[in-house]
């Protein structure tokens, strides 16, 4: 990591710049791939999933065989942990659910809100460095509560045509029934175009690395939705020397060992304390199995020591984080002064790898500084809210010269009449 002590304001944008997403370039790469699919269907998963992942399959859809299998192999100790994952993501995923309230805005004209799921969402679970079950639970629960119909996941194969067991076990214990073994972005074309074998979807969910990325977006001009758009994972760690070293090392390191391209930040008052953080760092990375991809991180990263609390709390809302944790001996205080975050961890003992595995809170959320403007995954991202009205004779006799007058001024006639020609016949 690089250290910055006490930077101007004027080096603020220098130093929170994220790694440079050649996005151009990707889609370039990516766009050949979607239209490929588009017009070949299954034969070209079979040929990218050859190519890319080094395998060539028979089927594309994961067998009930397959599924029993992985059930088998998955150790008692690892479903009973994935068990009380899946039921503190769906406590806390449930409680979000409203009651439909009905609203009379004047005498006669009712008006609310429904939420209804949406029918058919896809599921990308990235499987080739890490296999990420954990992101099954915490897409798979939100959208059976939504009432979602039809779920398609689809995630790639290892080199002997294998899904992990756990990514098929966390989908069983989700509800998701049909699973798929493609990955990448021929995986994001077959689930927006549909093939023989994977459904099109309305809206698509799930990380994945920059081609991945780019497909999404691609994908949003077939007119499907995504859940965000996303960068390469990252953590800003604001802490002072209450905070334990080895703790904020562990913290920024799991971020770190996501992927080359992932940032982490640590900002303090305390420089002596960004001294401590660095030498239990380079403890920990020594002993980590994952250590050359956390070290290609750990030079996209900083550490930066500011003069001051206030100056701290300017420059972490100014990041918007991915993940930010607070290990502060204020810590509530602050969090309360948050303004872009995509989840916070407050206090010494919320490890970031407790949003990602079990608290029940979602661990799919904006990246790259898009938690300025995007929320994460949340039970709302899986439906849409459908406004409903009845308005009886009353009502129109009440609301329709307002609308008449407005439709007028605006001339629209037609809107206009079709309240004149409901008012006519009351009034005979």
């Amino acid at each position: 990591m690089k250290k910055y002590l006490y930077p101007d304001r004027s080096q603020w944008n220098t130093l929170l710049e994220r790694p440079v997403m050649q996005q151009g370039q990707v889609e370039s790469l990516v766009r050949p791939v979607m239209e490929a699919v588009k017009a070949e269907g299954d034969e070209a998963l079979f040929r990218y999933t050859k190519q890319f992942d080094g395998v060539q399959l028979d089927t594309l859809e994961v067998s009930e065989e397959e599924l029993k299998e992985a059930e088998e192999l998955v150790s008692d100790k690892l479903k009973q942990a994935i068990e009380i994952a899946k039921q503190n993501i769906y406590k806390f995923h449930a409680a979000q659910q409203g009651s439909v309230e009905v609203i009379e805005t004047m005498p006669g004209v009712r008006c609310w809100r429904k939420s209804i799921g949406i029918e058919k969402v896809g599921l990308y679970i990235p499987g080739g460095t890490a296999p990420l079950f954990s992101t099954v639970l915490m897409l798979g629960v939100p959208a059976h509560i939504a009432g979602c119909k039809e779920l398609v996941l689809c995630t790639p194969p290892n080199k002997e045509g294998k899904v992990h067991p756990a990514i098929l076990y966390a989908a069983k214990i989700a509800g998701i029934k049909r699973i798929f073994k493609v990955g990448g972005a021929q995986a994001i074309a077959a689930m927006t175009f549909g093939t023989e074998s994977v459904p099109n979807v309305y809206k698509l969910f799930g990380p994945g690395n920059q081609y991945v990325t780019a497909a999404k977006q691609l994908a949003t001009r077939e007119g499907v939705a995504i859940d965000m758009p996303a960068g390469p994972s990252e953590v800003l760690v604001w802490a002072d020397n209450t905070a334990d070293p080895a703790f904020v090392a562990s913290d920024l390191l799991s971020q770190a060992e996501h992927g080359v391209d992932s940032q982490v930040i640590l900002v303090s008052t305390s420089e002596t304390f960004v001294t401590e953080v660095e030498n239990a760092l380079a403890v920990q990375l020594a002993e980590l199995p994952r250590k050359s991809i956390a070290e290609e991180a750990l030079k996209n990263s900083r550490s930066i020591v500011l003069r001051s609390e206030s100056e701290a709390l300017e420059l972490v809302n100014a990041y918007a984080a991915e993940h930010l944790i607070i290990a502060l001996e204020n810590a509530s205080e602050m969090a309360e002064r948050i303004w872009n975050a995509g989840s916070v961890f407050i206090g010494n003992y919320t490890p970031e790898s407790a949003g990602d595995y079990a608290s029940g809170t979602n661990h799919t959320l904006p990246t790259y500084g898009y938690a300025r403007s995007y929320s994460g995954v949340s039970l709302d991202s899986f439906v849409r809210k459908v406004t409903f009205q009845q308005i009886d004779e009353s009502g129109l006799e009440l609301l329709g010269p307002s609308i008449e007058e407005m439709a007028e001024a605006e001339e629209l006639y037609a809107h206009k009449n079709a309240v004149s020609i409901r008012l006519a016949k009351l009034r005979k």
